[in-house]
């Protein structure tokens, strides 16, 4: 009976033996700890010197990851505003703009896209809005004050279902207007202060690259749409007005933004676009499509190709700086392990294992790179909100960079703390007491 219910006395030995090994292995970190931060406090330069390269390592990871996750989120943000429905069609997609001076060929033979095929497309049923955009990049003057170069959008006067925002003064086009190409525009709140100052704007001509247009309207973007740095939108002129006053790059900066009614699906509707332009353009069945039609979902994917990239590009750059750091870990600790050589001889002849040498070292290290990560952290965090200020991004430092960060300096201490550790736990005690 008792053989069932007690337990084996080897079973409490070997509780005792785990228990007893567990204590010995955190006595031993806190040792290793204890002797590391000393390490650090005696050598204070070398140290500095050391936990510098981890530190910049540490905050140029941070601070890319938080440019390309603020840029993303400002992207997300934009596209809700746009509507995850809408599509837009160009007359050649390409990731990269192709110089319209030399198109290829298979560019050249497409048609330019017209104001007329959108309007047909807006008659479909499946269609709630299209329309035909194009942007340029301009400056805009009064009396003497003017802009850099900024973004002139030519559209129509249901823009703001794309763009989100508001009319805070004066009015938006009138049809008349759009289909004459009447030289007046809608100035953005903030460019209209930067150039009008407290004049009152509605009413008074505006320079738009050199073409004197009458503002109408004042318009506030709202919040979250993102503007790329240096190329804010500054105004937005009836399309037939931005064709006959500027010079329009007619393969990259135009295109069709179209918007499926309520209850029809994205595809659906690119089906119904997609026979429509086909049907205007004579294309006969099997021919291909001499338009390029993109969906958000696409433009994203393209974003995050491109963001992918560039973080790839500044993590490899950032990863030399971490590897000169555990470079220095491993010159540092190869010096504290000569340094310390009677030191460890005097502690293998009182009983220390070579497991516990290989330990306290490779503890040692790894607190040097953990202590360089804890204030690359802090210096990428800070860096991370002054990019987010100076780009005007909505989101801080990601947290799972801090994280990786913290892994990655750790993971670094521990890799090139191997060498010096194993150095000193293959050390002969006889001939470590001896050394001087």
């Amino acid at each position: 009976m008792c053989t069932q219910l007690c337990e084996p006395r080897d079973s409490i030995q070997s509780r005792r033996y785990d228990l007893s090994e567990a204590r010995l292995r955190l006595s031993s970190l806190t040792e290793g700890t204890s002797i590391a931060v000393d390490a650090v406090r005696t050598h204070k330069l070398r140290s500095a010197l050391t936990i510098l390269g981890v530190v910049i390592g540490v905050a140029t990871v941070m601070a890319m990851a938080s440019i390309v996750s603020g840029i993303r989120d400002q992207i997300f943000s934009t596209l809700e505003v746009v509507g995850p429905t809408t599509f837009r069609v160009f007359r050649f997609f390409s990731q990269t703009p192709v110089n319209p001076d030399a198109l290829p060929k298979e560019v050249r033979i497409r048609p330019v896209l017209r104001r007329e095929e959108a309007e047909a497309i807006q008659r479909l049923d499946e269609i709630h809005y299209s329309a035909i955009w194009t942007q340029v990049l301009e400056r805009l003057e009064y009396e003497g004050v003017r802009t850099q170069l900024t973004s002139v959008y030519g559209a129509d006067d249901r823009f703001m279902e794309i763009l989100g925002g508001e009319i805070v003064d004066g009015r938006s086009f009138t049809l008349a207007e759009l289909r004459s190409g009447t030289p007046v525009a809608v100035i953005e709140v903030e460019a209209a202060g930067r150039i009008f100052g407290q004049v009152q704007p509605i009413g008074k001509l505006v320079r738009v690259g050199g073409k004197p247009l009458r503002v109408v309207g004042l318009y506030r973007l709202p919040e979250n749409i993102f503007q790329p740095p240096g190329t804010e939108l500054a105004a937005i002129v009836p399309y037939e007005t931005a064709r006959r006053s500027f010079r329009i790059d007619e393969t990259n900066a135009l295109l069709f933004l179209i918007k499926p009614s309520e209850g029809v699906t994205v595809s659906a509707a690119m089906d119904a676009t997609t026979l429509q332009l086909r049907r205007m353009r004579g294309l006969r069945p099997g021919q291909p499509n001499t338009f390029d039609m993109i969906t958000s979902d696409q433009i994203l994917s393209v974003f995050n190709n491109l963001a992918g990239g560039f973080f790839l590009v500044m993590i490899a750059i950032s990863s030399v700086a971490l590897m000169v750091g555990g470079i220095g870990v491993m010159a540092i600790m190869m010096v504290s392990v000569t340094d310390r050589t009677r030191e460890i001889g005097l502690r293998k002849a009182v009983g220390a294992t070579r497991r516990e040498i290989l330990w306290q070292f490779l503890v040692e290290a790894a607190t040097l790179t953990f202590l360089g990560g804890l204030l690359g952290i802090a210096v990428g965090i800070a860096a991370g909100q002054g990019l987010k200020s100076l780009l005007g991004l909505t989101s801080g430092v990601p947290v799972w960079s801090a994280v990786v960060a913290c892994c990655v300096s750790v993971g670094i201490g521990l890799t090139f703390g191997l060498l010096p550790a194993y150095r000193a736990a293959r050390l002969d005690p006889i001939e470590a007491l001896r050394y001087e």
